[in-house]
């Protein structure tokens, strides 16, 4: 399932408050070394990754999700 909406606005950055899936997997991808794929972030979302109500992800908030989860969640 792709996510297909354009979150860049206009002046043609991305808002790291309010990521695509699609554009949140680019993003870490190219800044992480890793690859980051969509269904890896579908999978952390349907884990309890914090998403917005309209679907995007705030990539501060869920940074700080992958940090808990990975130190055991404390």
């Amino acid at each position: 399932m792709s996510d297909a909406r354009d979150d860049t606005p206009a002046g043609g950055g991305l808002n790291p408050n309010a990521l695509s899936v699609a554009n949140a997997a680019r993003l870490l991808s190219k800044v992480g070394g890793e690859r980051v794929t969509e269904e890896m972030i579908r999978a952390d979302l349907a884990a309890g990754a914090p998403a917005n109500t309209d679907g995007t992800i705030n990539l501060v908030h869920y940074a700080a999700w992958l940090v808990k989860e990975r130190s055991g969640g404390d």
